[in-house]
């Protein structure tokens, strides 16, 4: 199962990218901001030296008001060890357990820690449950967010080896009454002891049926590399929380970082029927635009009218510009 990266809603940021994830509080502070989401990209041997440069470097750029938690993961070679620096009230934790480090100009320093199945970034608090419905995988980019937890996939340990399968007890050829195919009662295939073969007339044939794949779910490329996937309806804004299609349980929240001010609480909706997805301006202020993968210009959408998205359909919600995206059937 690939990473998962769950953000929960709040008016922090939150941001991931490589094999970094980033929770930081500091309002005023946008050069310390800048500065941590700089360290996402860092990995390897020197990523515990730039992260003690910038502990040396917060009560300059950020005053003491400042809170962040930062973790660089490292899984080259199924390592699966993690660098963090956090401040303030933040604090990284693996499967529900602070990390623990040392203090390093007011920050603390954690290095060469062993990561689970989860991480944490965000207050140092018991770590919180996922509410239903607020939740949506970040893959890359920076959203708003009161924390984060990902979600790791499995870390092979270098010494794990696959184990040998084991050898047919005796040279048969393979016999079947149906296709139910290797691994069956009555086969000789590996991983089963050979066994005479049933009469035709013992059962019916256990027929095995193909099933076609499900095609994938379209998805919403934000233009900071944010990706959202389209697998239900959904409600993009400024703080969509509290609209009624999401209070409803019918759409899941989409919050979308708004540093301008030009974006509506619940701005635009994304709704689904079926393979068909169309695109519903909710009354914003500032409007909802579209256009195609070659168009020049933007056409405004009319409130409350859906408007059927096709694939490379481009959106414009304030300043922030989505490209639609769905694989043909």
């Amino acid at each position: 199962m690939p990473d998962r990266c769950e953000v929960l809603p709040g008016d922090s940021v939150v941001a991931r990218r490589g094999g970094g994830l980033l929770w930081v509080d500091a309002p005023g502070s946008p050069a310390l901001v800048a500065a941590l989401h700089a360290c996402l990209g860092v990995s390897g041997l020197g990523a515990e030296r730039v992260l003690a440069a910038v502990a040396g470097q917060v009560s300059v750029l950020g005053g003491s008001s400042a809170s962040f938690a930062l973790v660089l993961v490292d899984t080259a070679g199924g390592s699966g060890n993690g660098v963090a620096l956090w401040c303030g009230k933040g604090q990284p934790a693996v499967d529900g357990v602070p990390v623990s480090g040392t203090s390093v100009d007011g920050c603390t320093l954690a290095s060469g820690f062993q990561l689970g199945q989860t991480l944490y970034v965000g207050p140092g608090q018991p770590v919180p449950t996922m509410p239903p419905g607020v939740a949506y995988d970040l893959v890359e980019g920076t959203v708003p967010g009161s924390g984060a937890m990902l979600q790791l996939a499995a870390v092979a340990h270098p010494s794990a080896a696959a184990a040998p399968q084991a050898a047919p007890t005796q040279a048969s050829s393979f016999t079947a009454g149906s296709d139910a195919g290797f691994g069956s009662a009555g086969s000789s295939g590996y991983g089963a002891t050979a066994a005479p073969a049933r009469q035709q007339d013992d059962e019916g044939e256990a027929t095995a049926f193909w099933k076609p794949e499900t095609a994938p779910a379209p998805v919403l490329r934000f233009d900071d590399g944010l990706v959202v996937t389209v697998d239900e309806d959904l409600v993009l804004g400024r703080r969509p929380d509290n609209h009624e299609l999401v209070t409803a349980g019918s759409a899941r929240p989409v919050p979308i970082a708004d540093t301008q001010n030009v974006l509506s609480s619940a701005h635009a909706a994304i709704q689904r029927n079926g393979r068909e997805v169309s695109l519903v301006d909710l009354g914003s202020l500032n409007g909802t635009h579209v256009a195609g993968p070659e168009a020049t210009e933007w056409t405004q959408l009319e409130p409350g009218v859906a408007h059927p998205l096709a694939d490379g359909d481009r959106l414009l919600l304030g300043w922030t510009v989505i490209t639609f995206e769905q694989q043909p059937d």
